[in-house]
């Protein structure tokens, strides 16, 4: 049944299956359909010029969507390193390094919260009394790795 149902369906199936996973891909976020398209349209393509049969078809689709997947991996690994004008934008944890605040509360079992502007972050560290000034020296996601400080 499924088998006549594809040997009927005819080349242009795929054309219009690409086009609607292109059209789906804006209408959703990633990029994952985009790819997906492309090989149907491929395969399309294909088939409009060299008759395949369906159990072809459906392995280059499968081949193509690999490659397709592959090399929209690579490119956007080569060119997602772009500079921006505002590089720290959705790391808000790296603006406070090297920043010096007084515990609220202590660091029990090597953890514990501390409140920097309106938002209260986890911090790691030794056990410190609350009171003690302690420097940011480097966060992990938002938790904020944190180090007494010496002197005054």
């Amino acid at each position: 049944m499924i088998a006549q149902l594809l040997e009927q369906a005819g080349d242009w199936t795929w054309i219009i299956l690409g086009l609607v996973m292109l059209a789906l891909e804006l209408l959703m976020p990633g990029t994952f359909l985009m790819w997906l398209g492309l090989a149907a349209l491929g395969v399309g393509l294909v088939a409009l010029l060299i008759d395949l049969s369906w159990q072809v078809e459906i392995v280059l689709f499968g081949v193509l969507a690999v490659l397709f997947v592959l090399a929209g991996r690579r490119f956007f690994a080569r060119h997602g390193d772009e500079t921006t004008d505002a590089p720290g934008l959705n790391e808000r944890a790296s603006a406070y390094l090297g920043r010096q605040i007084i515990l609220e509360e202590p660091l029990v079992g090597g953890a514990g919260r501390v409140k920097l502007g309106d938002t209260l972050w986890r911090v790691e560290g030794p056990d410190l009394p609350a009171g003690t000034r302690v420097e940011v020296k480097s966060a992990r996601g938002a938790t904020l790795q944190v180090e007494k400080v010496q002197g005054p």
